[in-house]
């Protein structure tokens, strides 16, 4: 086997892995393959130099560093994005027969509403909380991924768990009650039950919808039952040609809406007590056009 030969086969056995940290790091499914084509060409460039030892730790930090990068980069544009700006969601059907319940979800998904907490940490605090709260790298490795010194990026990553404690509920969500809770809500929308939508709603429910400017979606989150239930409504009731599914967002059971088969918003929600926490709408087209492929690879 050649050099070039052996460097591929390392890196396409690592490549699952490398872009799953990247899309944690950037919520971008486009930007996580970008950096991660990127980063191969720098191990081509670096073991033309000098022979890369361990290929899977080196694309691993080089990965990382072009994901931190791009993150910060990419917080400028998402300033000037039209309406709430949403992270990208892994969409998968759930198969014929098979109950959400038994799904089995993956060790490295992360979970929707974790993207969503990860978009308030700065560039540093994410990638290092990334790293190695959910990658498990070292310290050392993180380091090197975000040019700071070991005690740095530790007290980053410490930063950074704190906020997402202090961000996320703290009462453990049964997969059974949440798989309960969202199919009832998803029977309400489609069966234009507004007082069923009512009864599953918490009183403080927040809706984003991430339009991306290009499609009809609230340019600021909706909050509270009545105007929520109302405004799911409306979702379900401009076309009457639209097929509700439920699906895994992120690994998580969740639903979306397809009309004539081609998908129209993915929904990823939030339960707490039985009741809808947060409900983040994606509809923004160039989010959804790699969302089920890209599901079906993690």
């Amino acid at each position: 086997m050649s050099r070039d030969d052996e460097l591929a086969e390392a890196y396409d056995t690592a490549r699952l892995r490398l872009t799953r940290m990247a899309y944690s790091i950037l919520g971008s499914h486009s930007d996580a393959e970008d950096a991660v084509s990127d980063a191969w060409l720098r191990l081509v460039s670096a073991d033309n130099r000098e022979r890369v030892l361990n290929i899977e730790a080196w694309s691993t930090v080089a990965v990382a560093r072009v994901a931190y990068d791009a993150l910060r980069s990419t917080r400028s544009r998402r300033e000037t994005y039209v309406g709430p700006w949403l992270p990208d969601p892994l969409v998968e059907h759930l198969p014929s027969g098979v109950d959400p319940a038994d799904r089995i979800t993956l060790d490295d998904t992360v979970s929707y509403a974790l993207l969503i907490v990860l978009e308030s940490l700065t560039p540093a605090e994410r990638t290092a909380f990334v790293l190695h709260d959910l990658f498990a790298l070292p310290f050392q490795e993180v380091a090197a991924a975000v040019g700071r010194s070991p005690d740095a990026v530790r007290q980053l990553a410490s930063r950074a768990r704190s906020h997402i404690r202090a961000s996320t509920p703290r009462l453990k969500v049964d997969a059974e009650n949440h798989r309960q809770t969202v199919t009832a809500f998803l029977d309400a929308a489609a069966g234009g039950n507004l007082q069923g939508l009512l009864s599953l709603l918490d009183p403080g429910v927040v809706t984003t919808c991430d339009g991306g400017g290009q499609v009809s979606a609230a340019r600021r989150p909706v909050a509270g039952a009545d105007k929520v239930s109302r405004y799911i409504m409306g979702l379900f009731t401009i076309a009457s040609d639209r097929e509700a599914r439920l699906v895994m967002v992120n690994g998580a059971l969740g639903f979306a809406c397809f009309r004539h088969g081609v998908l129209d918003f993915v929904a990823s929600v939030t339960t707490v007590a039985g009741q809808i926490a947060t409900i983040d709408i994606v509809r923004a087209p160039g989010k959804l056009e790699q969302a089920l492929a890209d599901g079906r690879k993690q």
